[in-house]
């Protein structure tokens, strides 16, 4: 027999989509993915080329379990420079990607009994990951007339005894909100005065457009940032999903469990992958700085687009690669004599339709939303927000 906590746990909703497209195009199925949450450019030459020599220079044994030591002291210097935090490289965890880095904060931090503060719409996997600790997610929903900002009175209102975490991403997966100082100035207040911590996630820290500016809230002082556990990676900003390095930087006691459950976990990230995360950081920031001007291209036609569509309605969001339409419009509407009643329905026609593949807000604890992903080229979104067009047509 399977555990209870095997039985409580799902699948990622965004995983397991990606999965069903593989098949469909196993079978010569042309699928447009608005689904996916990775960049589609390749990793920069530069770094493909400190993978290479890494290799030839035989870095393929056991790392250490935090990371190489250069790599963290390079993450060190990227923060002190970049996000106003000072921290020692044995406070920073290089992990098998962001999702670890988060995962282990949260074996760190919390057990039975904790509540976890989410402002959602939320990334799909932070509510399954309070659930592997024991704590319960406290879900609150995000002003989404301001943009999603933070409702602060909202998150106030959720706080117990029992709150030991708030998780913040931002810039935001899946509405692409970019938290405001002020906000998180404020937040940060809250956690001090109530006593409990912060997993900030800011993987998309990099990818901001209309002259924003990301804010680490780590930064506001000594003491908040001893409740802060950072989390960034490479898979984003340098288009090296595949090569899996996050990492997570921590109170001294936070860091010291951090290491030791990854140890027991899986010990180092990969070698190979950690010299080449070690050359993007320290690198030239031209190719990050072209893969955001395009996004920025493609993001502003694809919320225009959106907005011509029949029953869509798309807000201007300006963090990360993702827009967040609002479909309410359609819902009643039918075909084939099937009525669509949710943001599953309406993606699972648009696939079966159009062919195109786009996440649906359920999967992200919301409703009657759809997440379009513009990490594509602009032919494809082009030519699948036609084919999205042309399914509308067709319902009734």
């Amino acid at each position: 027999m399977l555990s209870r906590r095997a039985g409580e746990v799902q699948p990622s909703p965004t995983v397991a989509l990606s999965g069903k497209i593989a098949e469909l195009r196993r079978q010569g199925t042309d699928i447009i993915s608005f689904n996916i949450g990775e960049p589609d450019f390749p990793t920069p030459d530069y770094i493909k080329k400190a993978a290479f020599e890494a290799v030839n220079q035989n870095f393929t044994k056991y790392p250490p379990t935090g990371g190489f030591f250069d790599l963290q002291e390079a993450v060190v210097n990227k923060l002190r420079m970049d996000n106003g935090v000072s921290y020692d490289p044995k406070q920073i965890c290089v992990s098998n990607g962001a999702k670890q880095s988060v995962l282990n904060a949260l074996y760190a931090l919390c057990g039975e009994g904790d509540e976890v503060i989410i402002p959602v719409p939320c990334w799909v996997s932070y509510t399954e990951m309070v659930k592997l600790t024991g704590a319960v997610s406290v879900l609150v929903e995000a002003d989404e007339k301001r943009g999603f900002a933070l409702d602060l009175a909202a998150i106030e209102a959720a706080i117990t005894p029992r709150t030991k975490v708030i998780i913040i991403n931002t810039p935001n997966n899946p509405s692409g909100a970019i938290y405001s100082e002020e906000s998180l100035r404020k937040l940060a207040a809250m956690a001090v005065e109530h006593d409990f911590y912060i997993i900030s996630d800011e993987i998309y820290e990099k990818l901001i457009y209309d002259g924003e500016k990301h804010f680490c809230i780590g930064s506001i002082s000594p003491e908040v940032q001893e409740r802060c556990v950072i989390i960034n990676g490479v898979s984003k900003a340098y288009a090296m999903p595949g090569w899996r390095i996050g990492y997570s930087a921590s109170a001294k006691p936070i860091a010291k469990a951090i290491n030791a459950f990854q140890s027991q976990m899986t010990s180092g990230a990969c070698a190979i992958s950690q010299k080449a995360a070690l050359a993007a950081i320290t690198g030239p920031q031209n190719d990050l700085s072209n893969m955001r001007e395009e996004y920025d291209k493609r993001r502003r036609f694809m919320q225009k687009r959106l907005n011509e569509l029949d029953g869509f309605t798309c807000d201007t969001v300006k963090g990360a690669f993702y827009l967040l339409p609002d479909i309410s419009a359609l819902l009643g509407r039918g075909y084939a004599g099937k009525t669509i009643t949710s943001s599953m329905d309406l993606a699972a026609f648009f696939l079966e339709e159009a062919h195109v593949a786009v996440v649906p807000g359920e999967a992200f604890n919301t409703k009657n939303k759809l997440r379009f992903s513009y990490a594509n080229s602009m032919e494809n979104i082009v030519k699948g927000l036609e084919r999205i067009e042309a399914a509308i047509a067709v319902l009734s």
